[in-house]
């Protein structure tokens, strides 16, 4: 099996992730300094670009970033949704080590975001969802959650999708990003990884809507299941 290396994004790429993060919190944490805002951005890439990410990567952020503002673009979240949607995106995976037992990852990750959003004066309701929304990720589910979230389900459903925005990828991508998860679970033996895999990718591939927002079921639904029926079927092959 190749160790697939992530490719770095380019100084202009990581200069445009700032700029977003800076617009977020000068209206979700107006008083907090500059200074501080700064150090919490690139202390969340250093988290982003730790060396043993294969595809939660910060090109895996970036990606996220732009399919939310996509969804945006596209109606499916307010301002406010998508301003939560993309802070809670860059603490969805802040921390991340394949070998943590089932869902300590997004568990850490939740009270890092809590921690950190309160420490920068984020208004308490806005650190709640963006907490719940990070826990979400966990297993996906749109639907359940924390009760916060019932209010803000656009929001909910704009960071379910864009984080399986992968999913319907350009098939090079895809399979890149497919040979990227394995690097990151080099330490399981194939079959076992291959049974794993196939249960996460099953799930998706029979939930009868794979997308909660219209334009992701119109626009990128298809070539997703297209891609989970090709590498499911590498996986048992």
């Amino acid at each position: 099996m190749t160790d697939q290396q992530p490719l770095p994004l380019d100084d202009s790429s990581l200069t445009t992730l700032k700029a977003s993060w800076h617009a977020d919190l000068q209206v979700l944490a107006p008083e907090a300094p500059e200074q501080l805002r700064s150090a919490e951005v690139d202390l969340l890439l250093v988290r982003w670009s730790e060396p043993h990410r294969r595809y939660h990567d910060v090109r895996h952020l970036a990606e996220v970033l732009a399919a939310i503002d996509e969804l945006a673009q596209a109606g499916e979240v307010d301002p406010v949704g998508a301003r939560l949607a993309r802070v809670a995106a860059w603490f969805h995976d802040a921390v991340y080590d394949a070998r943590a037992e089932a869902g300590s990852n997004e568990h850490r990750s939740a009270t890092m975001a809590r921690d950190h959003l309160n420490s920068l004066g984020v208004a308490q309701g806005n650190v709640d969802v963006v907490e719940a929304l990070v826990l979400m990720t966990l297993d996906h589910d749109a639907d359940g959650g924390a009760p916060i979230l019932a209010s803000r389900r656009h929001t909910v459903a704009a960071l379910h999708d864009a984080d399986l925005w992968i999913l319907n990828a350009p098939a090079e991508r895809y399979v890149e990003y497919a040979r990227q998860v394995r690097a990151e679970y080099a330490h399981v033996p194939d079959d076992l990884f291959a049974q794993g895999r196939s249960a996460i990718l099953s799930d998706f591939a029979q939930r009868e809507q794979l997308y909660r927002t219209a334009h992701a079921r119109t626009h990128w639904q298809d070539a997703a299941r297209t891609n989970l029926a090709a590498e499911l079927a590498a996986l048992r092959g």
